[in-house]
């Protein structure tokens, strides 16, 4: 069961979608979405398909107001944030624990807010370690410094930083074997598209369930 809801931020109406896990349901996983896409994205649906059933979890697929808007391009970073920030009231309105996530620039923006926002742990997908050819341009220290419980989703051939290149940390980090940035795999991979996404939600489906609340 879907429901959606619009939510009025300071950079204009943001969009959440709830795949509600019932009245058994212990955490709410909040994903936003990356720079070049939205909650379309491979990795968010799976995990919104799955995790309500697997792991008891609320799923909110966050959309920024420059995607319902229409716009193609991002704003900048502290924009993101503070869109974050306004409709963190709403991710907290059914009274669970929430975990704060995303892939890509929407990870960034949930290890940047996590604490000052009171979230229960931290779901990074794709984290943008640096930017492609550029491993000087580190931004772990945004990763690093979240002070909560923290998982990170990397595609083993992912260009923004590959699961050798992150740092050591108090995180977690489950390898998707070929993926790239955006979790596809490539033909000649040992592994499926299907087998590549069962790696995550498993992975995530685990981790949240070693989480109190």
């Amino acid at each position: 069961m879907t429901q959606t809801e619009i939510i009025p931020t300071g950079a204009g109406d943001a969009r959440i979608t709830w795949y509600a896990a019932g009245p058994d349901a212990r955490l709410v996983v909040a994903l936003g979405h990356g720079a070049g896409g939205g909650v379309e994205a491979r990795d968010l649906q799976a995990l919104a398909a799955q995790l309500p059933r697997a792991a008891a979890t609320t799923v909110a697929l966050v959309e920024q107001p420059w995607r319902v808007a229409g716009k193609k391009l991002a704003p900048a970073p502290r924009t993101l944030d503070a869109a974050w920030r306004d409709l963190w009231p709403a991710l907290r309105a059914p009274g669970l624990p929430v975990v704060a996530g995303g892939r890509s620039a929407g990870a960034r923006v949930a290890c940047r807010t996590a604490r000052d926002l009171g979230a229960h742990a931290v779901l990074a997908l794709s984290f943008p370690l640096h930017p492609p050819g550029r491993p000087e341009k580190s931004r772990a220290d945004e990763l690093l410094g979240t002070g909560l419980p923290t998982l990170v989703v990397q595609g083993g051939n992912d260009s923004f930083g590959k699961p050798a290149e992150f740092p050591r940390g108090d995180h977690a980090l489950v390898e998707v074997a070929w993926a790239d940035h955006g979790f596809a795999v490539p033909k000649r991979a040992t592994v499926s598209q299907e087998d590549a996404l069962r790696v995550i939600t498993d992975g995530v489906a685990k981790w949240l369930g070693s989480l109190s609340g």
